[in-house]
């Protein structure tokens, strides 16, 4: 059995946080907010949340086989190589990024009662979306319009349980139809989610094999784990760069871009662990670097003032974390407001001031 007992507790944290703790007010954030709009086209954004991916995995950050053989074929990917969750679990890592609150001072209960970086974007007068693949936005969207992925939607793309990530690219069109003005999509993969990894891909998506088609996965080889693993990232990869590719469809409309980031990485047997929710102190680099990656149109890139050449620098040399996606979400919108903090916004240096 290799479900750890720490991966169960967080579980139960959460659970006990959300529902069975006293109560305090409920806390707004960012009632300054101001945005500055000043653009000829509005603007279309992806914000896609990986599930259990983890950045050694990456052919873009140096790892030998191709498991970004779609979006490293696509001009101005920009993938952060040093990348660190907050959590090791989905239940910590999905609302500490988008929280105010460092890893280190970070409070789930707080959290839970507390807006984030997408309600301050929102009241901004941005429409914003959130479709959910992976069984929950841990309070995250409770406050803005989602849609909840069923896996009874389509024969194809589920199976009656989950559904691969590529049905979320089903009904968009119609879905950014229906919002209006400034647009940010939140995707909530299911991305490499386990132990049945090769329940996460089509059968078309059978790239490294052979493959371990089994949940107990310490019954598998080390070579087939890795292929089946590698297969979830490489069908990720797939779907991020057809969300890119719908963006461009959408360039004579709109400045567009998209960004990715995983809420935490995973344990394939290394140190005799496997899957993840290891406490942080303890957990190995594989459960804590996580992949992120950043495209913009040239009409985006133009507009915010981005040095794109700087950009791919800090990604290769910097070292960055969950505690960098508040302020820059807040930053690459242009959102003043008090609680933003210029140090902590990965895109600021890379801007020319407006």
């Amino acid at each position: 059995e290799i479900i750890p007992a720490n991966y169960a507790y967080s579980t139960f944290q959460y659970v006990k946080d959300t529902y069975f703790t006293t109560k305090v007010p409920f806390q707004t954030l960012g009632n300054d907010a101001k945005r500055v709009v000043a653009h000829e086209k509005p603007t279309l954004m992806f914000l896609v949340i990986g599930e259990t991916a983890r950045s050694q995995n990456f052919s873009m950050n140096g790892y030998p086989r191709d498991a970004n053989a779609f979006t490293s074929k696509i001009d101005g990917v920009i993938s952060f190589r040093n990348m660190r969750s907050c959590g090791t679990a989905t239940a910590v890592s999905v609302p500490c990024m988008f929280s105010d609150m460092n890893r280190t001072d970070y409070d789930g209960k707080k959290a839970a009662g507390s807006e984030n970086v997408l309600d301050i974007v929102q009241k901004t007068g941005v429409s914003l979306l959130w479709k959910e693949n992976d069984g929950g936005c841990k309070g995250v969207c409770s406050r803005i319009p989602t849609v909840e992925i069923n896996p009874g939607i389509s024969k194809k793309l589920c199976d009656g349980k989950t559904c691969y990530d590529d049905v979320m690219l089903e009904n968009l069109d119609t879905e950014i139809g229906k919002m209006a003005g400034d647009k940010l999509i939140a995707f909530h993969m299911i991305g490499s989610h386990g132990p049945t990894y090769y329940q996460r891909y089509p059968a078309e998506h059978r790239h490294f094999m052979p493959e371990c088609a089994r949940s107990d996965i310490e019954n598998c080889t080390d070579q087939e784990l890795e292929n089946t693993y590698d297969n979830t990232i490489r069908y990720t990869d797939f779907v991020i760069a057809s969300m890119i590719e719908r963006l461009k469809k959408y360039e004579d409309k709109y400045n567009t871009a998209l960004i990715y980031i995983s809420d935490h990485g995973e344990s394939l047997g290394a140190l005799g662990l496997y899957l993840h929710g290891t406490p942080y102190k303890f957990a190995p680099d594989d459960q804590t670097r996580v992949p992120m990656q950043v495209w913009m149109s040239p009409g985006f890139s133009k507009e915010k003032g981005m040095n794109l050449d700087c950009l791919q620098q800090k990604a290769a040399n910097t070292r960055y974390s969950h505690d960098n996606l508040f302020s820059s979400m807040l930053g690459i919108w242009d959102v003043n407001t008090a609680v933003y903090d210029q140090q902590l916004d990965i895109f600021s240096q890379c801007r020319s001031v407006q």
